[in-house]
């Protein structure tokens, strides 16, 4: 959090689809060092949505309006479609403006290196919005390995999966590799990173790739096994056409194992219109959504550690204040996005990939 008298930071926010409206606009509002000071977005529903949610905040039609007046503003994020992160990300700090990229990062980890020495050579930050780290159950999971209540974890299950058997069509689940749309990057690249922040980076990786639905053209179901350098073995599972939905977690260890249910409740509030710091504690879980811990014939209830959304946000203040490491790092995104160029070569070859 800033002193008191800090003139806040002033934020610009490219694109006002879900990610930036739902997400990223309530968040930067939210915390208290932050100011939204620009939205851009050329379209007009959108701008009058982010009128009424934001009263005072000036638009942009397009970002080059933006690099134009850089010395204006402290921070860009970028919540603009997934091809064009690499280019914008690139002219913000080409203008000298630190940046916050929603995932995925880039297309590909070379891409994703080359915006991270960029960032180095201008000495300003780029960080990626990897916001499922501050998820309840994660929280609640890294905790219990920090206190090696588990043992040795010989393997994870992480699951994001949904029940969507029409689709919905848009950019995301274009079949135009151009778009970097499909589960593997939207999904896989919130259960990738989880699996190597956890347990560190990966060895080989395996993967099965799937278009289920009919007249889909991204791929919709799929599945990635991870054997990391430490031995652990990460399988992670995203699908759009699940009719019966597994557990969130499932943690096995030498000692004992974690199974816990159901999504953070943090996406769901935004959604409705939430906000941190109104009302009861943002992101608690109730007692019916904890995991459990244990084996079978010894279980026990294990309360979940509040998500914290707001938390990447108050990071990227300290970050370009203090000069503090930013919350996640690009280099960080580029190994998830080269564990996830793995899995695309081995989905399509059947063959496991050394990394």
């Amino acid at each position: 959090m800033s002193a008191p008298g800090t003139a806040p930071l002033r934020v610009a926010l490219v694109g006002y689809g879900p990610a930036g409206s739902f997400f990223h606009a309530p968040l930067i509002a939210a915390a208290p060092g932050l100011v939204l000071d620009t939205i851009v977005t050329g379209n007009s529903e959108r701008r009058a949505q982010a009128a009424g949610e934001h009263p005072g905040v000036a638009f942009a039609a397009t970002a080059d309006e933006l690099w134009a007046r850089a010395g204006g503003l402290d921070l860009v994020v970028l919540a603009s479609p997934n091809r064009t992160h690499v280019p914008l990300a690139t002219a913000a700090l080409q203008a000298g403006l630190p940046v916050v990229v929603d995932k995925p990062l880039a297309a590909t980890a070379a891409e994703a290196r080359e915006l991270a020495a960029l960032a180095e050579q201008r000495e300003l930050l780029l960080t990626v919005f990897q916001n499922r780290r501050w998820d309840s159950d994660f929280l609640t999971l890294r905790a219990l390995l920090e206190r090696r209540e588990l043992g040795e974890v010989h393997r994870f299950e992480s699951r994001f999966e949904r029940w969507r058997p029409q689709p919905k069509g848009g950019w995301r689940e274009s079949g135009d590799p151009a778009e970097i749309g499909g589960l593997l990057y939207d999904l896989g690249s919130h259960l990738v990173d989880q699996a190597l922040t956890l347990f560190g980076p990966a060895r080989m990786v395996y993967a099965e790739s799937d278009v289920r639905r009919p007249g889909a053209a991204a791929d919709d179901d799929d599945f990635i096994a991870i054997t990391h350098a430490d031995g652990v073995r990460s399988h992670l599972w995203m699908s759009a056409t699940a009719s019966r939905l597994g557990p969130r977690f499932r943690v096995l260890g030498s000692t004992g194992g974690y199974v816990s249910y159901g999504l953070d409740s943090q996406e769901a509030a935004l959604r409705e219109g939430l906000r941190p710091g109104e009302g009861a504690v943002w992101g608690a879980e109730p007692e019916s959504a904890w995991g459990t811990a244990g084996t079978d014939e010894n279980v026990r209830p294990v309360p979940s550690l509040p998500g914290d959304y707001p938390a990447f946000y108050a990071a990227v203040e300290t970050a370009l204040r203090e000069g503090t490491p930013p919350p996640v790092t690009a280099l960080e995104a580029a190994a998830a996005i080269a564990v996830i160029e793995a899995a695309r070569e081995s989905a399509g070859t059947g063959r496991s990939v050394i990394l």
